[in-house]
């Protein structure tokens, strides 16, 4: 080895990360930090390659931190225009090999010279995806099972006097039966509820993995630097007067959190209610009840809004595989909820109540593949008005923090509800019945005027009410009195006795036109509700389709619903989730002809002269050309003489528009339409003034409007909707987070209004959909790789029957901030 110099390290230590970038891996311990592994690129002479190197400490080989740098660096350099990372290492390396190989991308392999030389795109592909996803999720479970199934618990905090969080925390891990060693810590070390009690974590004995700390925040660094050390690696911090301060205490907030990856353990917290896990009869939380165990994992962003949910899904029957209050989520998610859940047997449903989002794209890929299997029902508050933003494109002013929440949802089959009552009515119907197989209902009642508001609500929530079949109407009638009805909704009358139920619910059942049914019971004389719950239960047992008792008694009963309304509509959720089952997975469009090198340059040189702008249409044009996006042929003019050439070049009839950019064209006549002769090119050009811009005259088509808005939380939202004029009037743009599948642009293109426009409204010709969602895919694409897009409207696009032409573009660029690098892991 030459000596080590500061020529010879400079590239690495001070990296311009265009032509060279490098990144250390830091391993924590008594004496701090140490660099342990180092990883590295150098851009080669074709410029869209680089060499990448790797050196990690020979006592932490094989444990993923090449492939975790690897992963960073790829997308790094993948942000800087590198497009290819080649490498040489030696054959008896294998280790080094391997990092490559398991990382999930495509790797190229040729022997040379000794060496073998490998090539690989570094773009991130659905496998790699897959790939870093599997890794992801392995790690996230193993490092949250000391949560949820602790063998020792120290509660830091914990004093005897009654009435203080600590003291009341730790007796509910006391009284709820923890399975394993509980150690009350407290400055006295004073015995709390019967147990020993300590003065310091250091003084327990035996091994703790997991530390409840609930002490001033002023002290919370210090004792969770003590149990880190001692080894612990779960910390739950209840403590406020963290980042829900301000600037004082988010600064705290982040010292906390740099401390427990330093020593790589997890967080929940802080300023959070705790954790709950009926797996080790846990309940680390503050909470004045006790968890009934269940079926239902729970997670909430507000600890008091939490256990108001918990004290209404305790009072239906419904119980808990785990309850976790995430308070200002530092470190644990509901992201890394998700991924524990999955696996965790005793869960069958999640449920969420979020605040806010930190990696939405994250949580959309976790809950996409989780939903799968297990329903995910979540509130999410903060998304009306003060969401929204001023914005000067249809598309911008058409999104919103509302349209990215319902997109997200929407694509990852999550069950969104709007109250409590409708998330535990929704938990309860999931959590206990089977999934509909459709959107068809029969309603079963004692009272006709209940029956029909029922019919209503079920149509509300996207429900019908089919024509019973002869068969069944032929049954009914034999079991029903006279005056009964046996048409849908079906009438019993009010003196319906608990066995007429218990007859006629298993007709409604075997009727292959039937995919659910509600039962309705208004209490009458000498008909007890009891005995009709036990009817239904009887007569419901067996079913593969869900029953919904509405018992409308003053004391209600277990599995009930209160309301007819209530029931349509967790009916009416569960249906939309067996139709998302239903929805194929979706796979990313495949795009040629991109130029993605030269469309950043567009951007870059338009930021060169701003730090927020809108491009000229010259700039703009470029750069959707770099995508591959179809747009009119169309000049620049300096002024009316140049105008009345470049449409003669064009050939007649032309527009004519004004060339300022980002001007809204219409509502300032800045455009002028069918132009026939060089004199109206003229005249058009002198009203308008200043530059313009000639166009060839495109007829016909259907008007649409396609665009990009990038969301500071979300990312980029892909939008499509009606253009022209009626952009705002009608509105109705559905969004899609980027990115967008072949699924999510399908529905996008036939969805809705648009859909109808799509496919011809009343005779007019209709456009070409899979042109169309093309279009979506590279608009999704750029999205993606260029975040400097702020809004991008192409409005009106013109849909024609066979292909598109976008017929005018703003685009505005806006310099981004620097984020933080979300974590990985």
């Amino acid at each position: 080895m030459p000596a080590l110099t500061p020529g010879l390290v400079g590239n690495v230590l001070e990296p311009d990360w265009i032509e060279r970038g490098a990144l250390i891996g830091t391993l924590g311990g008594g004496d701090g930090d140490r660099v342990v592994a180092v990883a590295a690129y150098d851009r080669l002479r074709d410029p869209i390659k680089a060499e990448v190197s790797f050196a990690v400490a020979d006592e932490l080989q094989g444990r993923g931190i090449g492939t975790r740098l690897l992963e960073q660096l790829a997308g790094i350099a993948a942000r800087r225009g590198i497009e290819r990372f080649v490498a040489e290492v030696l054959p008896e390396n294998v280790a080094m090999l391997r990092v490559f190989s398991d990382a999930g991308f495509d790797v190229a392999r040729k022997l040379d010279q000794g060496a073998v030389e490998l090539e690989f795109a570094i773009a991130p592909s659905e496998a790699y995806r897959a790939r870093v996803d599997e890794r992801d999720h392995a790690a996230v479970v193993a490092s949250l099972r000391p949560f949820f199934e602790p063998e020792s618990v120290a509660v830091l905090g914990a004093s005897p006097r009654p009435g203080s969080i600590g003291g009341e925390l730790f007796r509910n891990i006391v009284a709820g039966g923890f399975r394993g060693q509980a150690y009350p810590v407290n400055r006295s070390g004073e015995a709390v509820a019967g147990v020993d009690g300590y003065t310091s974590i250091e003084q327990a004995p035996g091994e703790v993995e997991l530390a409840v700390v609930c002490l001033p925040a002023e002290l919370v660094l210090d004792v969770s630097e003590a149990a880190l050390r001692r080894g612990v690696r779960a910390l739950c911090v209840i403590s406020a007067g963290f980042a829900e301060l301000g600037p004082e205490g988010a600064e705290l907030q982040d010292r906390l959190l740099a401390l427990v990856r330093t020593h790589g353990a997890r967080l929940i917290g802080p300023n959070c209610l705790g954790i709950a896990s009926s797996a080790a009869d846990l309940n680390a939380t503050f909470a004045p009840y006790a968890f009934p165990p269940g079926s239902i994992g729970f997670s909430s962003q507000s600890g008091a809004l939490g256990l108001a949910l918990l004290e209404q899904a305790s009072a239906r029957g419904l119980g808990f595989s785990s309850f976790v209050s995430v308070g200002n989520k530092a470190d644990v998610s509901s992201n890394d909820l998700l991924e524990y859940w999955e696996d965790d047997p005793a869960t069958a449903v999640v449920l969420l109540y979020l605040e806010s989002f930190g990696n939405p794209t994250r949580f959309g890929r976790i809950a996409r593949r989780v939903a799968r299997t297990k329903p995910i029902l979540a509130m999410k508050s903060g998304v009306t008005g003060a969401g929204s933003r001023a914005a000067s494109s249809h598309t911008a002013a058409l999104a919103g923090s509302e349209a990215a929440v319902s997109a997200l949802f929407r694509q990852a089959g999550v069950i969104r509800c709007a109250t409590f009552e409708e998330l535990v009515d929704v938990a309860a119907l999931l959590s206990a019945q089977p999934p509909p197989r459709g959107p068809r209902v029969a309603v079963l009642t004692n009272a006709g005027g209940l029956g029909i508001l029922c019919a209503d609500a079920c149509d509300a929530a996207g429900l019908e009410l089919p024509q019973l079949s002869e068969a069944t109407r032929v049954g009914l009638a034999a079991v029903l009195p006279p005056e009964a009805s046996a048409a849908n909704p079906v009438d019993m009358l009010g003196s319906a006795p608990a066995g007429l139920y218990e007859q006629a619910l298993p007709l409604l059942l075997a009727d292959p036109a039937v995919d659910a049914v509600v039962v309705i019971f208004v209490p009458a004389a000498r008909v007890r509700v009891d005995d009709v719950a036990a009817a239904i239960t009887r007569a419901g047992s067996g079913t593969d389709k869900p029953v919904l008792p509405v018992l409308m008694s003053a004391n209600g009963a277990p599995g009930s619903f209160a309301y007819p309304e209530s029931a349509a509509r967790a009916l009416g959720r569960a249906a939309e989730r067996a139709e998302w089952l239903r929805r194929p997975v979706g796979a990313e469009i495949a795009v040629d002809r991109i130029d993605a090198r030269g469309a950043a340059e567009v951007v870059a040189g338009a930021l060169a002269r701003c730090d927020d702008l809108w491009m000229t249409p010259e700039e703009a044009r470029r750069l959707l050309e770099a995508y591959g996006v179809h747009l009119v042929p169309e000049r620049s003019a300096a002024d009316p003489g140049e105008a009345a050439a470049a449409a003669a070049e064009l050939g007649f009839p032309v527009v004519v528009k004004t060339a300022e950019p980002g001007a809204h064209k219409t509502e300032q006549g800045g455009v002028a339409l069918d132009l026939a002769g060089p004199d109206e090119v003229r005249e058009a050009a002198e009203r308008i003034g200043g530059p313009v811009v000639v166009q060839a005259m495109v007829k016909g088509g259907v008007e649409l409007l396609a665009g990009i808005v990038q969301d500071p939380v979300f990312g980029p939202l892909v939008a499509f909707g009606p253009g022209g004029i009626f952009a705002e009037l009608i509105g109705e743009a559905r969004f899609c987070l980027a990115p967008v599948t072949d699924v999510d642009a399908q529905e996008l293109v036939h969805g809705g209004k648009v859909g109808r426009l799509v496919a011809g409204f009343r005779g007019r010709p209709g456009a070409d959909a899979s042109v169309l969602a093309g279009l979506l895919a590279r608009l999704s694409r750029l999205g993606e790789e260029l975040p400097e897009i702020a809004e991008l409207d192409l409005n009106p696009v013109l849909g024609l029957e066979q292909g598109y032409v976008a017929v005018d573009a703003r685009i505005r660029v806006r310099r981004p901030s620097p984020a933080a690098t979300p974590k990985t892991w």
